[in-house]
C-alpha cells in the first residue's frame, strides 16, 4: 500500500471540519431560534391577515405568456399547480390571470384566466425582457378596473 501524501490528508482533514462547523452551526442555531418550523425563513415571513372580516387571499399570480407552443405547455402545467395549491385548506392563493401579450386571442382563454394586451411596437419586439414588461405595463394602465379589487 502507498503512503497518502500530506496535502490529501490535510484536505481530507479541513473537508471534516467544515461539515462538522457546518452542522453544530445549524443545530445551535435551530435550538436558540424562536421560529417554530426550521422550513421557515426568518427573514421573509407569510403576511398576516389584520382582520377576519377580509376573508380575500393575499396573493394574485400574473403570468407573462406569449402564444408560443412551449410556453402554452408551460401556462397550463403552472395553472395546474395554481390549482392544486389553491384548493389545499387554508391556501392563501388568490386569483391567476395570465397576459398574454401577442396581441391576438388563442385556445387558451377558455382553460385559463386570460387578459390580451398589444404587442410591442415592431423593432422592440425583439427582447423578450422588454415585451413581458410592455404586457404587464399596459395590463397595469389599461386592465387594472377589470381585475378584483380584493386582488
Amino acid at each position: 500500500m502507498g503512503k497518502a501524501s500530506s496535502l490529501l490528508l490535510f484536505l481530507l482533514g479541513f473537508g471534516f471540519f467544515v461539515v462538522t462547523y457546518n452542522l453544530i452551526t445549524l443545530i445551535v442555531h435551530n435550538r436558540s431560534s424562536s421560529v417554530s418550523s426550521p422550513l421557515l425563513d426568518p427573514v421573509v415571513q407569510m403576511p398576516h391577515r389584520k382582520t377576519k372580516s377580509s376573508p380575500a387571499a393575499p396573493f394574485h399570480v400574473a403570468l407573462t405568456a406569449t402564444d408560443a407552443p412551449y410556453n402554452k405547455w408551460q401556462c397550463r402545467i403552472m395553472y395546474y399547480w395554481y390549482k392544486q395549491k389553491k384548493a389545499l385548506p387554508g391556501s392563501d392563493m388568490g386569483g391567476f390571470t395570465r397576459i398574454l401579450h401577442s396581441g391576438n386571442r388563442d385556445n387558451l382563454m377558455d382553460e385559463i384566466p386570460t387578459f390580451v394586451v398589444d404587442p410591442l411596437p415592431p423593432g422592440l419586439d425583439r427582447l423578450i425582457a422588454s415585451a413581458e414588461s410592455y404586457g404587464q405595463k399596459l395590463t397595469g394602465t389599461v386592465a387594472m378596473s377589470t381585475f378584483p379589487k380584493a386582488h
